[in-house]
C-alpha cells in the first residue's frame, strides 16, 4: 500500500497576494475589419457576382445578335434565379460578417 502524502493549504497556495501594478499600462485595441471595405471581397460573394454579371453580358450578346425570343426566355428565368441570388447573398454577407 503507498503512503499518502499530505500538502498543507498555505504551502500549495501562498495566501500573500502579489503586488499589483502602481498604474495601469495603457491597453488600447484597434479593429479595422467591421469598417473596412476589403471584407467585402469574400470569395463567394465574388463568385455569385461573377456569375450574375457573365449572365447578364451573355443576355447582352444575345440580344446584339437578335435572338430576341432566347432574349425572352433568359430574362423570365433570370428574374427569379437573380432574386434569389441576391437575397441569399445578402443572407450570407450578414451571416458571415463580423461585426
Amino acid at each position: 500500500m503507498r503512503k499518502t502524502q499530505w500538502f498543507s493549504f498555505r504551502k500549495i497556495f501562498s495566501l500573500s497576494p502579489k503586488p499589483t501594478l502602481k498604474r495601469p499600462r495603457p491597453f488600447q485595441a484597434y479593429s479595422f475589419v467591421p469598417f473596412s471595405p476589403l471584407v467585402m471581397l469574400d470569395p463567394t460573394i465574388l463568385t455569385i457576382g461573377g456569375i450574375v454579371l457573365g449572365i447578364a453580358i451573355i443576355e447582352r450578346i444575345l440580344e446584339r445578335w437578335g435572338v430576341i425570343d432566347l432574349v425572352d426566355q433568359f430574362a423570365k428565368v433570370m428574374r427569379f434565379i437573380l432574386s434569389v441570388t441576391f437575397y441569399g447573398g445578402l443572407f450570407y454577407f450578414f451571416a458571415t460578417f463580423m461585426f
